[in-house]
């Protein structure tokens, strides 16, 4: 089963995420199979870039998206 969700970057007190495509069974920073955005939650405008043709295509193929980025990409 594929999941679309986000992976940690960064450093200590700096969160970054990757969202990517990965195998549920997968660790959370383990490895993954496509990187289709990422979200910086520390900038002031909170940047979230998301491939929307990559994200339509997973879908259609029977990924499931993690709750937190169905949250990100419903805003």
């Amino acid at each position: 089963m594929t999941t679309i969700r986000m992976t940690r970057m960064g450093r200590k007190k700096k969160p970054f995420y990757r969202i990517v495509v990965t195998d549920s069974r997968k660790r959370r920073d383990g490895g993954w199979i496509e990187a289709i955005g990422h979200y910086n939650p520390v900038s002031t405008s909170k940047e979230l870039v998301l491939d929307e043709e990559r994200l339509n295509y997973w879908l259609s193929v029977g990924a499931r998206m993690s709750p937190a980025v169905k949250r990100l990409a419903d805003k």
